[in-house]
Formats: C-alpha cells, sequence, structure tokens
C-alpha cells in the first residue's frame, strides 16, 4: 500500500505550506514527519506513519524519529503506524505498541477504521459489491441531465470550497480551510496526486470531490453536494464514476477514508458517513494504535497535543485559547484549525449556553450526505 500522506508528493504540499518536513529511510522502513507546533511546546507528525516491512525495522524508524525529534527539541513524536509490521510473536499490536513505550494520543488525526475497494477486480464485480440503489443511479443519472467531470486545473477547486462553505454554514461544522484546499490542488494536481469531479446539472455545478492518487491508491478526501439538488442523489453516481476512473488508471485500491467501527456510539466523528460509504462495497480496514506518541526527551511532561489536558477554569465568551503551536493555521493533516475563533465561531473554552440536542434529520435510501469528509487529510 502506496499512502498519499507519505509520500513525496505530500512532503512537497507541506513544504509549500510553510512546513518542515523530514523524511528518513533505511532497510524496510521510511517516513514522512511533520514538525508541529511553536513556543509552548513542538512535536513531531507521522502521518499514518512510518511504514516498515518488519518489527525490527519499525522499531529503527522508531528510533531514528526519536533521535530527530531530540535534534529538533521536540517534546515527543505522533506516529500512525497504518501500513508497518508492528506485531512481534502473539502480541496484539496495540500491545506491542505499548511494550515500545507508545500510548495512545487522546486526539485523533486521521481516522483508524475505514472502507476499501478493491479495484483488481472487474468492472462487473466492483459493481455487484455495491447497493443495487448505486447501481441503479450510476446506470441511469445520465437520463436526468447529469454530467460528470475530471479536472488537473488547480482552478477549478473553487467550485468545491463554494459547495463546501455552503454546507458548514448550514450544518454548522468546521471545514477545511480555503487556503489549505487550494494549495493542496496547486501542488498535487501537477504531479498527478489530485483530481477534482465536478457534478452537473444540464452543465451547471451541483457538486464537487476532491480525491487524492498515490501509486496505488485514490482516496476520497473532500466532498460536498448543493442542497436544493439532494434529491437527485448525484453523489452516490459521482464516487461510482472516481471509483471506476481510478481502476481504468491503473490503480489498484480506492479508500473511501474513514468510518465508524462496528458498534460506535452515535456521536463517533464518522458515524454519519459510514453507511453512506459502506454502501459502495468493499472491505473494512482497521488500524493499529492510531494517534500514538512517544517520548523525544525523559523527564519532560506532555503537552495538550498528546496528552489530556490539565483542568482550567472556564474562560468567558470572546477570549481565546491558543493550540501548542500558537497558530491559527491548520495542522498539515487535520481537518479543523488548531486554534478555533478566527472564522467567527466560538473559540474553545468559550462558555456556551446548554441546548438540546438537534434531531437527525431522515435521509431517504438513495439520498447522499451533503459533505463526505470533516475530519482527517
Amino acid at each position: 500500500m502506496a499512502n498519499i500522506l507519505q509520500s513525496n508528493a505530500w512532503a512537497d504540499f507541506q513544504r509549500n505550506l510553510g512546513h518542515r518536513v523530514f523524511q528518513a529511510s533505511g532497510d524496510g522502513w521510511r517516513y514522512l514527519a511533520v514538525l508541529e507546533g511553536g513556543r509552548l511546546g513542538r512535536y513531531l507528525y507521522c502521518p499514518y506513519g512510518p511504514e516498515a516491512g518488519t518489527p525490527q525495522a519499525f522499531e529503527e524508524a522508531l528510533e531514528h524519529l526519536v533521535r530527530t525529534a531530540r535534534e529538533e527539541r521536540c517534546w515527543f513524536v505522533r506516529v500512525e503506524p497504518v501500513d508497518a509490521a508492528v506485531t512481534d510473536g502473539l502480541e496484539t499490536p496495540e500491545a506491542s505498541l505499548r511494550r515500545r513505550g507508545l500510548r495512545p494520543a487522546p486526539r485523533q488525526v486521521q481516522p483508524g477504521h475505514t472502507q476499501v475497494i478493491d479495484l483488481t477486480q472487474d468492472e462487473d464485480a466492483i459493481l455487484k459489491d455495491m447497493k443495487s440503489t448505486n447501481r441503479n443511479l450510476h446506470r441511469n443519472i445520465a437520463k436526468k441531465g447529469v454530467t460528470f467531470t475530471a479536472s488537473t486545473d488547480p482552478g477549478d477547486v473553487d467550485v468545491l470550497l463554494g459547495f463546501l462553505d455552503a454546507t458548514a454554514e448550514r450544518k454548522d461544522f468546521t471545514r477545511q480551510q480555503d487556503a489549505y484546499l487550494r494549495e493542496a490542488a496547486r501542488t498535487l494536481m501537477p504531479l498527478g496526486a489530485a483530481v477534482l469531479y465536478v457534478a452537473r446539472l444540464d452543465g451547471q455545478p451541483i457538486g464537487a470531490s476532491l480525491v487524492y492518487d498515490s501509486d496505488d491508491t485514490r482516496t476520497y478526501a473532500h466532498a460536498a453536494m448543493d442542497f436544493e439538488h439532494r434529491k437527485l442523489s448525484a453523489g452516490i453516481p459521482l464516487v461510482v464514476r472516481m471509483v471506476l476512473d481510478a481502476r481504468q488508471k491503473g490503480l489498484r485500491r480506492f479508500d473511501l477514508f474513514g468510518t465508524a467501527p462496528e458498534g460506535a456510539d452515535p456521536e463517533h466523528a464518522w458515524h454519519g458517513f459510514t453507511k453512506f460509504k459502506k454502501s459502495f462495497g468493499g472491505r473494512p480496514e482497521a488500524y493499529p494504535g492510531p494517534g500514538t506518541c512517544r517520548w523525544a526527551a525523559a523527564g519532560t511532561r506532555p503537552t495538550p497535543a498528546c496528552a489530556p489536558p490539565a483542568r482550567r477554569p472556564p474562560r468567558r465568551a470572546g477570549s481565546s485559547r491558543e493550540c501548542p503551536g500558537g497558530s491559527a493555521r491548520p495542522s498539515p493533516t487535520a481537518g479543523t484549525p488548531e486554534r478555533i475563533g478566527t472564522d467567527g465561531a466560538p473559540p474553545a473554552g468559550a462558555l456556551r449556553p446548554r441546548r438540546p440536542p438537534a434531531r437527525r434529520p431522515r435521509r431517504s435510501r438513495t439520498e447522499a450526505p451533503e459533505a463526505t469528509q470533516r475530519r482527517g487529510i
């Protein structure tokens, strides 16, 4: 598996965002890590890495990460070993990570569960694994005047930004920032690592999706649809088109990127998207120890990015609280800014009046979510 978050293209993207990026490799291992934080504590974040072929190689990668973190005066490293052989003997992956001095971090950046479609199958087998509703929409959506286009022009990402903005305002969630997604398109599209798909009704855009491509995997990263045309459920055949195009391109996997684990509470961050994503078939994947971290310097106390935050007195509305980095810039792969409150939303820690939870609207069987990515990537 070649992960986009550990690719050279992603390293270029992070550097263009102004981040310091560290890449290293050895016998059977490699990693890409980004320096996070600032005056209040720095750490190395290794998104969906390191990659290692054996437990010994994983140990070497960890040791190299820790040495790099110490040289950069970091307090700890955060790793997400999704494509690494971490177990040795009969240990569970979690026990193996704990034995190596790692422990779960309280905040999950990238999802620990996902749904992956095998693109090495023929097209008929891929479609057969989807729900019949999805197949029917794929075959008949053109009769309703809906078409799909694929673009590698970075300027076209503004179509997606408009739909994301409208959906975020209506649904009251924090989406990835415009500058971040524009830079992703500007850097990754010329490298063949990103494609924007647009759904159009009689030529007018009614939805868009941005996907990231590595050497063998297409990742369903960001998408949003027009609320006024929701009954067309164009988001479903849009995904089918992206899946089949990825197979035609010679990729081997389509990662729907982010599902809730089996039996998850409705409050789980990925709960609302899980039924939609699983309707396209594929198989579930779970990653060991997502968001684990390891101290880089002995005797230091954990920063809020890794350890449970200390109890603080409530802050008055209108105040702000900085993240360890002291910056409003988003973290390189997180779906929410590290500091809240710069876009008009109440800052973290602000006192808010209690209100009853909103009732979830019932969704028809063929209606796709308006936005299918809120965190990660």
